[in-house]
């Protein structure tokens, strides 16, 4: 099915090396965002199907040998998928761009980064010894990292096209043969990646590919056969997948996000913390985990930031996300637009004044004007957001705006705004979150070596440099034994 010049094909299994059709679900459809008219038919994928792609992970699994010529002759092949991928990045960009909703000129961008995270991934194998001597008083002792197994990489419709090529790179990086289930709302662009890896010539189970709704990917994270699930997706699936790891004892990163909580500081510029905060909350539509949420600010800034707030969402330019001039485009999908929805007359049912103020698109697709909610109890103010849209409340002080911050922890992102560097920094230290920016909102990391931790709700585990041995991989110490030792 086409929309203008992009054709999203009907998606596909890559089930033991073969393309293999799926499951059609009667009557329902994928559509496009912007005018909610059907893309492709939705799909699934059997019990047996699943089975197929479990045994066959299981069957290719192996430690295998990681020496240096073994690990050149795989990043050569994470090469080859990059540049695939660079001769194919404006498909995924019309892909990401038709099925998340976000402008194509935003799009563009993440496409135009993915050869990028591949080939660093490369280089951490090139780099990286899977097996090292341990100081031993002369024996023969050493720590090999050694693939998990079989892994499930359940992926969101949020980063239809990053978050599946940054798992699964990282998993094939390490051995671990991978059976890939995109989000049923944005399938495209993660069987782009796939016809990429594919294409490069990975070894026989490298990689599979399955598609349907949370009964597949159930079916995947609860098998014993698989020994690491990476997931990113919302706290209920999160809490499902890590009840079923734990009768097997499966390594988990699960990434769950939350309500990320700003902090404008009594000496903050109120124009600085406006764009940080506006860029933010309309980032990808305001549709990614680590946006700002909840914002405390000093109660005689509360008025001039919402003003300031209201101002730059009234210039703001919504319209068709293939729109070169589009600033922000459709919500991705109907629940999520729905559950917007409902989240912002919650906010207004809680005594909250919402204000709306851009011009939206004749076009029936699901938009919706970024949003800023101020007034609202920020004790019951504590459902994540996700979407062009935050809160704004009322603080006495900065030890005030901490407990109101960390009393229902993100766990994820945060944001500081202030003039005084240090005391910002000091002040975003205190903040139970894995990462915490200062007088920003950007998503690229802050530093070449930053590793995030997911503290609380927001999951297990969390991200960084060199996914493929962090996550992936676990250690194993063989030696030799002596009589001499201590115990």
């Amino acid at each position: 099915m086409t929309t203008g010049e992009t054709t999203i094909p009907q998606p596909v299994n890559y089930i033991a090396d073969a393309w293999s059709d799926c499951e059609t679900v009667p009557g329902e459809w994928n559509v496009d965002p912007n005018t909610r008219e059907p893309v492709h038919r939705t799909v699934t994928t059997g019990p047996g199907d699943v089975e197929r792609a479990l045994k066959h992970a299981e069957r290719v699994y192996h430690v295998g040998r990681w020496d240096d010529e073994a690990r050149q002759e795989r990043a050569d092949t994470l090469d080859r998928v990059a540049a695939l991928v660079e001769a194919r990045v404006e498909d995924i960009a019309r892909a990401d761009s038709l099925t998340s909703g976000v402008p194509i000129g935003v799009t563009r961008k993440v496409a135009a980064f993915l050869p990028t995270r591949i080939r660093a991934t490369a280089a951490d194998l090139r780099s990286i010894p899977r097996v090292r001597a341990l100081a031993a008083g002369g024996r023969d002792v050493r720590l090999y990292k050694v693939p998990w197994g079989p892994a499930a990489i359940l992926t969101p419709w949020n980063g239809p096209s990053f978050i599946p090529a940054a798992k699964v790179v990282s998993a094939v990086a390490a051995g671990c043969p991978v059976i890939l289930k995109p989000s049923e709302h944005a399938p495209g662009s993660a069987q782009i990646v796939v016809e990429c890896f594919v294409a490069a010539g990975l070894p026989a189970g490298a990689l599979q590919l399955v598609h349907g709704r949370g009964d597949v990917g159930a079916a995947l994270t609860g098998d014993p056969r698989v020994k690491v699930v990476s997931f990113t997706g919302g706290p209920a699936a999160g809490r499902a997948i890590a009840r079923a790891g734990a009768e097997d004892f499966k390594v988990l990163q699960l990434e769950l996000g939350g309500n990320n909580p700003v902090l404008v500081l009594d000496d903050a510029d109120v124009e600085v913390a406006a764009d940080g905060i506006f860029e933010g909350m309309t980032k990808l539509n305001g549709q990614w985990c680590e946006g700002p949420g909840k914002v405390l600010a000093p109660r005689r800034l509360v008025g001039p930031l919402v003003e300031a707030l209201a101002e730059r969402i009234s210039k703001v330019v919504v319209g068709h996300s293939l729109d070169e001039g589009a600033e922000l485009g459709p919500i991705s999908n109907a629940p999520h637009f729905a559950t917007l929805q409902s989240r912002i007359e919650g906010l207004r049912a809680l005594g909250a004044t919402v204000h709306r103020p851009a011009r939206l698109p004749e076009l029936d697709g699901f938009f919706l004007s970024p949003a800023v909610a101020a007034g609202a109890d920020p004790a019951k103010a504590t459902a994540e957001l996700f979407g062009p849209l935050v809160s704004v409340h009322a603080v006495d002080s900065d030890e005030e705006a901490l407990h109101v911050a960390n009393a229902h922890p993100s766990g994820l992102d945060a944001y500081v705004f202030g003039g005084d560097t240090e005391r910002a920094i000091d002040v975003g230290a205190r903040v139970l979150a894995g990462e915490v920016r200062i007088n920003g909102a950007k998503i690229a990391d802050l530093g070449d070596d930053s590793a995030q931790s997911f503290w609380g709700p927001s999951g297990i585990g969390g991200h960084g440099p060199a996914e493929s041995v962090r996550v992936f991989c676990g250690d194993r110490v063989v030696g030799v034994d002596a009589p001499d030792l201590p115990l």
